[in-house]
C-alpha cells in the first residue's frame, strides 16, 4: 500500500462505508475464471437457506441426521465437472493455482465440510502424490479417471498416530517375478467403498527411516481377492462421509504402480500435505462464515434496531478472526505457486493457527446464538452444531496440531539464526488481489529450508507504517500493532536462538510448543498486515485499517502482548461491514462473494 493510499484510508469514516456500493475489483483472468465457476456452483446448489431446495442447508442437515450421503448433491456436483478442478491444466484439469481452487470449493463448502470432503478434496488429497512424482502415464489416468467422474481415495495413517507416517499401516515386500505383495489394515478411510483408485503409502524398507515408505497407485478393480472391505465407521462428525476400512492380505501390485521412486513415500508425503492443510484450511472458513451469517440474523431478526452492543464484540472480533484466517490461508495458498520451495513451514502454520481460531469462534458464536446454534431438524441456525462436530473429523483436531508443532519446532533455531530480520521481504504479488502468479506445479514443492519470507514482511509493513505511528486514530494503532508483533519475533530469536537440538521428545516439551505457537500467531498476524497493504483501494473496507486493527487486536490479545485500545469508530465500521454483507447474503471472506441468484 502506497503512502498516499496510507494516509487516504484515514480519512475514511462509518458513513463511507454505510454509502459505499459493491465493490468492483481487477482481477486477472484465471482468477475471474475462478469466481465465474464458484458462482456457477453457487447458483446449481441455490439458496442455502430456501428449505425446499434439495441442496439446502435443510436437505443436507438432514442427510447428515440420518448418516446418508448428500448424493442428489454430490451427482450434481460431479455432472458439473467438480473432478477437473483437482487435475492439472496441462492434463485437461482446470488445476492452475491452489488459491484459486480453494475459491470454487467455498461454496460447497459453505454448505457442508462433508460434502466438500466426500464429494471430492479428498481425490485431490489423493492424487497430489501422481502429480508430484506420477509417471506421464500414470498422471494422464489419473486426469481422465477425475474428469470422467471418478474418485481416488488416500490410504496413509491414522488419526490415532498424530499422522506419523512412519507408522506400520501398510506394508510392501517384493513378489516373486515382480511388483509388490501389499498387506495391512486401516478402519477409517473415506471414500474406500467408493473409490476408483487407491493411493497407498506402504512401508517398503524395515528400516526406521525417511526412506522407509513408497507410493502405489492401485486400481480397486484389479486388486482381486487380495483386499477385503471392511464395514462403515460411524464417525461422530462428518457423518453423511463414507468412511469404511481395507485390508490387504498378501495382494498382488504390479510394478507400474509405483509412483516416483522406491522409498520416496514420506517425502512425498510431506511436499504435497504443505497444499492439503493450506486448502482446508482456506475452505472450511467459508462453513465458519455460514455460522457468523446465523449469529447475525439470529440478533437481527424482525428488528429494525441496530445489533445490540452486548452482541457487537462476538459478533465483530469472529468477523476480523475470519479475515484474519482467509488472509493467512490465502498467502500461504498464493506462496505455493509462487514461493514453492519456501512454504512448508508456512502450511504447517496455517492448519496450526486457523482451527484454533476457527474453534475460539464458534465458542464465542454460541454464546450469540444460545440453544439455537444446536437446534436440528432442518434449523437455520444448525450449523454451529454441525461445525463443531465436523472439524475435528477434518484433520483438524488435536493429532493434526501435533503434525504440524513437528514440521514447526525443528526449524525454530535455524530460523532465528539465519533468517528472522535478514531475509529480504517477498514479492508484492504475494499479496496482492488480481495479481498473475505462476501455475502450481507439485513438481516443485520442497521442504528444504526456504527461510522465512513472512516474518521478513511484517518487519516490512512496521518500518513503513512507523512513520504514521503519532498521528492518532486507526492508523497509529495499526502502526503500533505492527511493532508489537515485530518485538514479538525479536524475542522469539531470542529465545529460539537457545533452544537445545531438537530430540522425539521434543514435541513433549510444552515450553517448546509454547515456542510454536507464539511463532504460528506471529506469522498470522504478519498475513493480515501483508493483505492490508497489498490492498489497491477499490475495496474501501478491506483498504481502511479498522478491520485490521481490530483482528491483530485481538490476535496479540491470544499472546498476550500489549495492544492498544481500540480507536474510536472502529467496531462500528467492521459491524457496519458485517451487517451490510449479511443483509446482501454476501460472504464474509476477503472475496466478499454474492449468494446464488
Amino acid at each position: 500500500m502506497t503512502k498516499e493510499l496510507i494516509h487516504a484510508t484515514m480519512a475514511t469514516t462509518a458513513e463511507t462505508f454505510a454509502a459505499r456500493t459493491d465493490r468492483v475489483r481487477s482481477r486477472g483472468p484465471e482468477e475471474s475464471a475462478a469466481l465465474k465457476r464458484a458462482a456457477r456452483l453457487e447458483a446449481l446448489l441455490g439458496d442455502p437457506h430456501d428449505p425446499a431446495n434439495p441442496h439446502g442447508l435443510t436437505a443436507l442437515f438432514a442427510a447428515d441426521d440420518r448418516r446418508e450421503t448428500p448424493a442428489e448433491t454430490e451427482q450434481l456436483l460431479a455432472e458439473a465437472g467438480l473432478g477437473a478442478e483437482f487435475v492439472p491444466a496441462e492434463y485437461g484439469g482446470r488445476l492452475t493455482r491452489a488459491d484459486l481452487l480453494a475459491k470454487v470449493l467455498r461454496p460447497i463448502f459453505r454448505r457442508d465440510v462433508a460434502l466438500g470432503f466426500g464429494a471430492g478434496i479428498t481425490s485431490l488429497f489423493a492424487t497430489s502424490a501422481v502429480w508430484a512424482a506420477g509417471t506421464e502415464r500414470q498422471r494422464r489416468n489419473t486426469a481422465r479417471l477425475l474428469t470422467d467422474q471418478g474418485r481416488a481415495s488416500i490410504l496413509h495413517h491414522e488419526l490415532a498416530h498424530a499422522n506419523a507416517i512412519l507408522r506400520d499401516e501398510f506394508t510392501a515386500r517384493p513378489a516373486p517375478g515382480g511388483g509388490h505383495l501389499l498387506s495391512g489394515r486401516k478402519d477409517v478411510i473415506i471414500n474406500a467403498a467408493r473409490a476408483d483408485a487407491y493411493v497407498v503409502y506402504a512401508r517398503t524398507d524395515p528400516a526406521r527411516s525417511p526412506r522407509s515408505h513408497s507410493v502405489l497407485l492401485l486400481d480397486p478393480d484389479q486388486l482381486g481377492a487380495g483386499v477385503r472391505h471392511l464395514p462403515r465407521i460411524e464417525t461422530t462428525g462428518m457423518r453423511g462421509c463414507q468412511f469404511s476400512g481395507l485390508q490387504f492380505t498378501d495382494c498382488a501390485v504390479p510394478e507400474d504402480a509405483l509412483v516416483g521412486r522406491p522409498g520416496e513415500g514420506v517425502a512425498l508425503a510431506l511436499r504435497t500435505y504443505q497444499v492439503n492443510r493450506c486448502l482446508i484450511a482456506g475452505t472450511v472458513v467459508a462453513a465458519a462464515d455460514t455460522v457468523l451469517h446465523s449469529a447475525v440474523r439470529a440478533v437481527t431478526a424482525g428488528r429494525s434496531r441496530p445489533v445490540a452492543r452486548r452482541w457487537q464484540g462476538p459478533l465483530t472480533g469472529v468477523f476480523a478472526d475470519l479475515l484474519a484466517c482467509d488472509s493467512m490461508a490465502s498467502v500461504a495458498l498464493r506462496a505455493l505457486s509462487l514461493l514453492p520451495d519456501g512454504t512448508h513451514v508456512l502450511a504447517a502454520a496455517v492448519k496450526y493457527v486457523v482451527p484454533d481460531l476457527l474453534r475460539e469462534n464458534l465458542e464465542e458464536l454460541a454464546t450469540v446464538l444460545g440453544s439455537r446454534g444446536y437446534e436440528r431438524g432442518g434449523s437455520a441456525y444448525g450449523a454451529l452444531d454441525k461445525l463443531v462436530r465436523d472439524l475435528p473429523v477434518a484433520g483438524l483436531g488435536h493429532a493434526g496440531t501435533a503434525a504440524c508443532q513437528a514440521v514447526i519446532v525443528p526449524q525454530l533455531r535455524a530460523l532465528a539464526e539465519r533468517s528472522w530480520f535478514a531475509q529480504q521481504e517477498p514479492p508484492p504479488e504475494l499479496f496482492r488481489t488480481g495479481a498473475e502468479l505462476p501455475a502450481l506445479d507439485y513438481r516443485l514443492l520442497s521442504i528444504a529450508g526456504g527461510g522465512d519470507f513472512l516474518a521478513a514482511s511484517l518487519v516490512g509493513s512496521a518500518a513503513r507504517l512507523a512513520n504514521v505511528r503519532g498521528v492518532g486514530g486507526q492508523m497509529a494503532a495499526l502502526a503500533d500493532l505492527a511493532e508489537a508483533f515485530v518485538t514479538e519475533l525479536r524475542a522469539l530469536r531470542e529465545a529460539c536462538r537457545h533452544l537445545p537440538a531438537i530430540t522425539p521428545g521434543s514435541l513433549a516439551d510444552p515450553a517448546v510448543c509454547v515456542l510454536s505457537d507464539r511463532y504460528a500467531l506471529v506469522l498470522a498476524a504478519a498475513a493480515v498486515l501483508g493483505v492490508w497493504e497489498g490492498q489497491d483501494g477499490s475495496d474501501p473496507f478491506l483498504a481502511a485499517p479498522a478491520w485490521a486493527v481490530l483482528a491483530l487486536s485481538r490476535i496479540g490479545g491470544r499472546l498476550g502482548i500489549p495492544v492498544p485500545e481500540l480507536p474510536e469508530g472502529c467496531v462500528e465500521m467492521v459491524l457496519s461491514e458485517l451487517v451490510h454483507r449479511f443483509r446482501a447474503g454476501r460472504s464474509c471472506d476477503l472475496d466478499a462473494t454474492a449468494p446464488a441468484q
